[in-house]
């Protein structure tokens, strides 16, 4: 599977690029992109505290699973979007949603594997199953990843230096 720093990186990337066409996406909301890319993963919280463990604790029925997929994942996003003011609930939801994206779409192309998420649960319990790109052994989706980044925020920067140079070399207004 495309690690961790993978999938963080590419809804870096995403929110990045998307901050040049939408000025509304500042860096430290496209932090929040990043944050959203991690949602997907919160199932594996059952390796540190079991249903088991969980159930007894709180008195319900628990079950990991339905965070990897868009039932579980779109109560997460509503419960963050809730968390922040009013004001930037629509920008952090938005951005939540598109980490949340990028994460299933790089899990997508995976060579299937036996065991694979129900993506569209509760809509439906069927598995999607993709023609894979790459294994989740393959090391090379890092380093793409990282040169997206820098490379996504390098254009960025450059954008914003040429932005000030034309403000700094035109004539004020009298």
């Amino acid at each position: 599977m495309a690690d961790m720093l993978t999938h963080v990186l590419i809804a870096f990337t995403l929110a990045t690029l998307l901050s040049l066409r939408y000025r509304w996406i500042t860096p430290r909301l496209a932090s929040v992109a990043m944050v959203g890319a991690v949602i997907p993963d919160l199932n594996r919280l059952k390796w540190i505290v079991s249903p088991e463990t969980a159930e007894s604790t709180l008195g319900l029925t628990i079950s990991w699973w339905p965070m990897h997929s868009i039932g579980g994942v779109a109560i997460v996003v509503c419960i963050g979007a809730l968390l922040v003011q009013p004001q930037y609930r629509r920008p952090v939801a938005l951005l939540l949603a598109l980490g949340v994206l990028s994460h299933f779409v790089l899990d997508l192309l995976l060579v299937p594997r036996a065991g694979s998420y129900q993506y569209l649960w509760p809509l439906t319990s069927a598995d999607i199953v993709f023609p894979g790109f790459y294994s989740s052994r393959d090391r090379w989706p890092a380093p793409v990843a990282i040169l997206l980044a820098l490379a996504s925020r390098s254009l960025v920067q450059r954008r914003q230096f040429r932005s000030l140079e034309t403000e700094s070399t035109t004539p004020a207004d009298a």
